[in-house]
């Protein structure tokens, strides 16, 4: 892989942003906002279990939209990310709330008191 070798600015900055905040939501558009149907399941499923989260919006740059899918393997936006781990995007965000795993995991993250 030559990624290693040369710097990835756009992986840089999601490695960062990751580090930055507990939870953050990498999605089409803004939490207040979202310009997709998944996007927005994802952000009501958060608001209803109370997490704070930052939302990144993936439509301001190309290159962010490539390098999220490149940053973890995984081809579809949005993408959840809890202290700096990779849950999942939107059908497995809403699997795990149903079934309650996704509050238990923030809780036991320190993301929601329980």
């Amino acid at each position: 892989m030559t990624d290693s070798a040369t710097a990835n600015p756009v992986h840089d900055f999601i490695a960062k942003a990751v580090a930055d905040h507990p939870v953050v939501l990498f999605m089409k558009g803004v939490p207040e906002e979202p310009r997709c149907g998944f996007s927005s399941v994802v952000v009501q499923i958060l608001d209803h279990l109370g997490a704070d989260f930052v939302g990144v919006d993936v439509l301001q740059s190309e290159p962010l939209r490539e390098g999220i899918k490149t940053f973890t393997d995984w081809p579809t936006i949005p993408q959840l990310y809890v202290k700096g781990e990779f849950v999942g995007g939107a059908d497995i965000i809403r699997e795990m709330f149903q079934s309650g795993e996704l509050k238990t995991l923030l809780t036991e993250q320190g993301v929601l008191t329980a």
